[in-house]
């Protein structure tokens, strides 16, 4: 059978027993069923009880699938009749008095919908036509744009346009404006992917292997995401090939909210730099008019593409101190553990070569303590574990040595907390992974030991705020299997107690990844997942709620980056795209424009940009 999209792909991959990669399809498409069931049920917790059936329902018949690249519309049938078999239930109940009121006006009985706002939210909705509530529910709780609406449901782009269109002028501004908040609060809850995965490990599906081998000459080590990425560009598909006469399933649908990133639109491209890139590891993705129109009114953070560094490098270490971010050491394109420092002035978009670090190294990091830089740990290349400490004075722009750690290594994390800096965790020179923790003092220039990590971990990130280290994610295992052991692990050190504690996990396991803390929370920016899938993904973290927030992927995928904050802004620098591919890329995210609402005005045309505005 010729496999002709990414869905197809790794619906064979479900049935030759591959039960973790059913993850990639509900993540992908796990908010559009969820505001398609909503439109029909006007029911939150109904309309996610439906959607986890659903991707129950589709794992336990995915073998009666005959049309492997069709599973969105697949989805679509299933969903359509669970939604109409729900009803059908309600309206037996005597509480309602027909089938036609009840498809009017659905009745709702969740403690999610008990607040006054959604008995004003379902009224409004309810008195629209379902084409409308469909379309509405799609776009602000899906996240959906027009053309990806006009997929999903079988429709002409423009026909979605114009039931937007009189879907909001049938609505009062103030209702729109509720509707918009009240979307936001119910989306699907964190975990929800990982718990359809736990379920249906439970369920038995027949194999069928229709494929000898990975596709494209592929060995089987390059794993399901690298296949999925060298899919390239958007593959036509023709009505025809759909058996069940649905509407042609959106390829690539892109999430704005997810535990398993597959965003295979934006990383095919960065993949296919040699093409159609800036060959610097960041490809253009021209947006419409109409695009913008429809983007989420509460946005989720704005990236923007600065200066490359001079430098393109990964597992390099970064930090920053008087509104300059510097760059230090990493491995080049040679896998040669480099002394070089670079300087990054924001506000001027330059950068600047700075002195030599006196060894050259990798996987070390970096901490800042009264205006001086101190780089710690790390490898003079590949491989091996170094216990050099040396001090950077920017202002008279010279190193010098200080007291060697007491435990060499690598792939290692640094901070400062009360003019104290705390090595954790790593790698030594016999390739244990460690749960050790030293603190430096540097007036001093001693070393001390701490309590340990309670999870043994490298190539993980921490972060400070409020005087408590977080530390997150990373690998507990060195070698070949080192990809399948990422964490998820969030721990909080509070160095006054001496003490650690368990936090939330992270949303999805990670490695190499990169954090850094503004305006309180923490942001944990990129990495890389099992089987060398590299991420674009950002979550935020809030140390005083303990909960998670996915925010607006980084447009570059990458792991090994650096990642540093000034102000609001986090800059993620260099890093690698591909085994062999290390890039010179920084981009800027601006965490103020966080739930600030779009603007339309300047950025559509005249008509559609006034027409928003009223």
């Amino acid at each position: 059978m010729a496999l002709r999209t990414e869905d197809g792909y790794i619906v064979s991959k479900c049935l030759d027993g591959e039960i973790e990669a059913f993850g990639f399809l509900v993540d992908k498409y796990r908010e559009s069923i969820y505001g398609f069931a909503y439109s029909k049920l006007l029911n939150f917790q109904d309309a996610e009880d439906i959607t986890q059936e659903v991707f129950i329902k589709a794992y336990q018949k995915l073998n009666t699938l005959k049309r492997r690249d069709s599973f969105l519309a697949w989805l679509y049938s299933i969903t359509s009749n669970l939604c109409k078999e729900w009803i059908r239930n309600q309206a037996s109940n005597p509480d309602y008095e027909s089938f036609e009121d009840l498809d009017e006006k659905i009745a709702y009985t969740s403690h999610r919908d008990a607040d006054p706002i959604y008995d004003l939210l379902h009224e409004a909705l309810g008195s629209l036509p379902e084409m409308y509530r469909q379309v509405l529910s799609l776009h602000y709780l899906s996240g959906m744009n027009y053309k990806e609406i006009a997929s999903f449901i079988g429709a002409s782009p423009m026909n979605v346009l114009q039931r937007l269109h009189r879907a909001r002028e049938q609505l009062k501004e103030e209702m729109m404006g509720m509707m918009t908040t009240a979307f936001e609060r119910q989306k699907l809850p964190g975990g929800f992917t990982f718990r359809i995965i736990e379920l249906v490990k439970r369920v038995r599906i027949q194999p069928i292997s229709t494929a000898k081998g990975l596709p494209w000459g592929l060995s089987a080590g390059a794993g399901l995401i690298f296949a999925i990425l060298m899919l390239g560009q958007h593959i036509q598909i023709n009505l025809s090939d759909i058996s069940m006469g649905l509407p042609l399933p959106g390829d690539t649908k892109i999430l704005k909210v997810g535990e398993i990133p597959v965003d295979a639109v934006k990383i095919s491209t960065i993949v296919s730099i040699g093409n159609k890139g800036d060959g610097k590891g960041l490809a253009s993705e021209p947006k419409s008019e109409n695009d913008a129109f429809f983007m989420d009114p509460q946005g989720e953070g704005e990236w923007r593409k600065r200066m490359d560094m001079p430098t393109a490098r990964l597992s390099l270490a970064t930090c920053s101190l008087d509104g300059k971010v510097y760059a230090i050491g990493g491995l080049d394109r040679n896998w040669t553990g480099l002394k070089i420092v670079e300087e990054f002035d924001p506000q001027k978009n330059e950068w600047v070569k700075r002195s030599d670090m006196p060894t050259g190294r990798s996987a070390l990091s970096a901490s800042i303590i009264n205006g001086k830089i101190y780089a710690i740990g790390g490898c003079p290349g590949i491989w091996g574990a170094l216990s050099a400490v040396e001090e950077y004075n920017p202002l008279t722009d010279r190193w010098i040595k200080k007291s060697d750690m007491p435990e060499a290594r690598t792939n290692l994390c640094t901070c400062a907390v009360n003019g104290k800096i705390y090595a954790i965790g790593g790698v030594d020179k016999g390739g244990n992974v460690l749960s050790l923790v030293e603190e430096y003092d540097p007036v001093k220039d001693e070393w001390a030991n701490r309590s340990g990590m309670p999870t043994s971990r490298y190539d993980f990130a921490v972060s400070v705020v409020d005087g408590k280290i977080y530390a997150v994610g990373g690998s507990n295992v060195v070698g070949p299997n080192s990809w399948n052991a990422s964490l998820a692990k969030v721990e909080e050190y509070d160095p006054v107690l001496d003490r650690w504690v368990e936090k939330n996990n992270m949303p999805v396991a990670a490695q190499c990844l990169s954090a850094t803390a503004a305006n309180g929370k923490i942001y944990v920016i990129g990495g890389a997942m099992r089987d060398n899938a590299w991420l674009s993904t950002v979550y935020e973290y809030d140390p005083i709620t303990d909960m998670w927030a996915k925010r607006n992927d980084m447009p570059t995928a990458r792991y090994c980056l650096g990642a540093s904050s000034i102000d609001e802004k986090i800059y993620a620098i260099g890093g690698g795209i591909s085994n062999n591919i290390i890039i010179a890329t920084v981009e800027e995210f601006d965490t103020a424009s966080i739930g600030k609402s779009v603007d339309p005005s300047g950025k559509l045309s005249k008509t559609w940009g006034t027409l928003k505005a009223k």
